[in-house]
C-alpha cells in the first residue's frame, strides 16, 4: 500500500505506474476474453495479477481530440458533472508533474447490492504518442467516512490517441481503458462482474453525451 507521506517525490511512482499501464496496453489479444459488448464499446477481462479479481479493458471511439477528452476524465472541474457513477470528488493534494491525490465516492449499484464506495487515488497524466495517458492507483489515507466502504483501485488508466484520419471534423479519438477495482466488502463475484462491465460501457455513453453538449 502506498502511503500519502511518500508522494512528495512522485517520480518513482509515476514511472512505475506508467510502465504498468504500458504493459497492459501491449498484451496480446488472445489474453483477453469479451465480458460485454455494445454497438460501439467492447469490454474485455482477464485475471488480475494484483488481486483475486479481474483486470478489465474497454475500448471505443469518441468524437473529440485527446486533450479535451482527457480533461473530462482526469480529476478536475468536469468529471463530477457528467459521470453518473461518481457522487463527490475532492482534490486532497496537488503535486508536481501533473499529479494529484483525490478522494471520490461512488453511488450504490445493482439495487444497492453494491453499496456506495469511497476511494483515495493518486492520479497522473502524461503524454502518450500523439495523445495522452491518464492513470492512477489507490493510496493509504487514514481518514475514512463511516458511511462508505473503502474500495481500492489497483493500477488503472486511460489511453487516448487521435485516429489516423483525425483531421476530419469532428476529430475522433480512440479511448482505451484499463480498470481493476477491488470493491471489498461481502459482494458476490457475479455481481461485481456484472457491475464492472456495465459501468465501463455507461462511462463511454456519459462521456460522449457530455462532450457533445459542451
Amino acid at each position: 500500500m502506498i502511503k500519502m507521506g511518500t508522494l512528495q517525490e512522485p517520480s518513482a511512482l509515476t514511472a512505475r505506474l506508467q510502465n504498468t499501464l504500458m504493459s497492459y496496453h501491449s498484451l496480446d489479444e488472445t489474453e483477453w476474453r469479451v465480458a460485454k459488448k455494445s454497438k460501439d464499446v467492447t469490454v474485455w477481462r482477464k485475471s488480475s495479477e494484483e488481486f483475486r479479481g479481474y483486470l478489465y479493458k474497454s475500448q471505443g471511439m469518441v468524437d473529440d481530440n485527446p486533450n479535451r477528452i482527457v480533461d473530462y476524465i482526469r480529476p478536475g472541474p468536469y468529471r463530477l458533472d457528467w459521470d453518473s457513477l461518481m457522487t463527490a470528488m475532492d482534490i486532497i493534494e496537488t503535486l508536481d508533474q501533473g499529479c494529484c491525490v483525490m478522494r471520490y465516492t461512488t453511488a450504490g449499484q445493482l439495487w444497492n447490492i453494491i453499496a456506495p464506495r469511497e476511494f483515495i487515488d493518486f492520479s497522473y497524466t502524461t503524454d502518450y504518442q500523439d495523445g495522452l495517458l491518464s492513470c492512477g492507483i489507490s493510496v493509504e489515507h487514514e481518514e475514512q467516512h463511516q458511511s462508505y466502504v473503502r474500495g481500492f483501485n489497483h493500477p488503472c488508466g486511460w489511453f487516448c490517441v487521435p485516429t489516423p484520419d483525425s483531421t476530419t471534423t469532428p476529430a475522433q479519438s480512440l479511448l482505451t481503458g484499463y480498470i481493476q477495482t477491488d470493491l471489498r466488502g461481502m459482494i458476490p463475484q457475479s455481481a461485481v462482474d456484472t457491475a464492472m462491465a456495465s459501468t465501463l460501457i455507461n462511462f463511454y455513453t456519459d462521456l460522449r453525451r457530455a462532450l457533445k453538449k459542451a
